[in-house]
Parts: C-alpha cells; sequence; structure tokens
C-alpha cells in the first residue's frame, strides 16, 4: 500500500477500536454502530483508497464538493450523506446525488428535497437535525426540539422521502455527555411516534463516545481518520 493508504488505515483501525471499546462501555453491540468518514475538503483519491479500506459511508458538508466526488466515485458503490446546512435552493440539487440527507431542520426544505428525489428516480433517506443548544443561545443549524413533530409529519408526507431519524451536534462548550443526554430523551420520545426512524447521528472525532453512551447508531468522523484538514482548500 502507499504511504497515505497505511495512514488511513492505521487511524480507521484506532477509530473502531474506539467504537469497540466505546460499544462495550455502553453494554451495546459494536454492529449497532456506523461510522460515516467524512471527507470534506479532501480529495477523491483519499475516497478510492478508503473504499478499498472497507469504508462504505462518506460524509460531506458542502454542496459543490460532495457533488464533484460524489460523481467522481460513483463506481465505487457508497453511500454519501450530505451533513451540512442546507440551502433551500440547493436541496434538489443534493437530492441528486446524496443517498442520506442528515441535515433538515426546516419544512422549506422538504419540497426540493423530494423534487429532486422523485427525478432521481429513487427514495431519500432524511434525518432530522435537532437543536441542542439551550433557549437564547447563538443556535447552531437545528430544529429547537419543540418543533420536530410538525417536520417530521412534513416529511413523512413526502413520498420520495424516507424519515429515517435524528442527527445532533453538541454544542461548542458544553460537556458532550450533558448535550447527548438530553438528545437521548427527545430521540424516545421521537422513536415512539415515529418507531422506524431509529437511526441516530451523533458524535464526532472527539466526543464518539460520549454520542455511543447515548444511544448514537451513526458516528461522522473526519480528522480522526484523515488527519488535519489541508491548508489550501
Amino acid at each position: 500500500m502507499s504511504p497515505r493508504a497505511d495512514e488511513l488505515a492505521a487511524n480507521l483501525a484506532a477509530v473502531r477500536r474506539r467504537i469497540d471499546v466505546a460499544c462495550t462501555g455502553a453494554g451495546r453491540d459494536a454492529g449497532e454502530v456506523s461510522l460515516v468518514v467524512v471527507t470534506k475538503f479532501f480529495p477523491a483519491s483519499d475516497v478510492r483508497l478508503l473504499a478499498d479500506l472497507g469504508v462504505t459511508d462518506v460524509g460531506e458538508n458542502r454542496h459543490q464538493e460532495a457533488e464533484a466526488k460524489a460523481e467522481e466515485c460513483a463506481d465505487l458503490g457508497l453511500r454519501w450523506h450530505f451533513i451540512g446546512g442546507l440551502q433551500s435552493n440547493k436541496a434538489a440539487a443534493v437530492a441528486a446525488y446524496a443517498d442520506v440527507v442528515e441535515s433538515v431542520d426546516r419544512a422549506k426544505l422538504v419540497g426540493p428535497l423530494a423534487r429532486g428525489a422523485e427525478a432521481r428516480g429513487r427514495d431519500v433517506e432524511v434525518l432530522l437535525q435537532v437543536s441542542l443548544d439551550p433557549p437564547g443561545a447563538d443556535h447552531r443549524s437545528g430544529v429547537d426540539p419543540a418543533a420536530l413533530p410538525d417536520l417530521a409529519a412534513r416529511v413523512e408526507e413526502s413520498e420520495p422521502l424516507r424519515l429515517r431519524g435524528l442527527m445532533a451536534v453538541a454544542p461548542l462548550g458544553e460537556d458532550p455527555a450533558t448535550a447527548f443526554a438530553r438528545l437521548a430523551e427527545v430521540r424516545a420520545g421521537f422513536v415512539r411516534d415515529h418507531p422506524r426512524a431509529t437511526v441516530l447521528s451523533a458524535g464526532m472525532s472527539g466526543d464518539l463516545e460520549q454520542a455511543i453512551a447515548c444511544g448514537a447508531t451513526h458516528v461522522r468522523v473526519g480528522s480522526a481518520v484523515l488527519g488535519p484538514r489541508p491548508t489550501v482548500q
């Protein structure tokens, strides 16, 4: 293997060990947690190496970069997750290549996503991004938990979209364990109302253990696998 392939293989092994240890500590089966490798700012050549190393799910934050990479790597059979902030005027285009859109946080996105999925001729899986910020905070992206029922209903009414669960990011400056404990409570109520929407995407390079302890089914890991982001972006 090339030096880069060796580096990625070692990093992947280390992250998978972290997932295994976290699952053991939480009394969970490691097979319950999927790894989504976030390749933002890294080249398609890295995506190819990751696919050779057994990675099946790749996450991207920016539409233009994601679209180009998905096209260049279309032969690899990967599942593409769009996890960045989503503009309504780009939503249809994102649905043309993304298998999972994790960042749906407002009803305005539902119609364009559905049109894009319909034009593609296949369903697109949707996660609702829920805000874990306290009231009055300078919110990162995400819908207020109280507004989840209405947004979920909008997605479920849209035929080409499939409501699969929730996504969240721990607020800056807060203990992730505390934030993800709140998320677990939100998710418990959500799954009661939507029993097939069991996906919980939470946890990144720095806090995947805390997310797994609180029930995450998917962790989104970038730097721990790929290294520091390139300086030229």
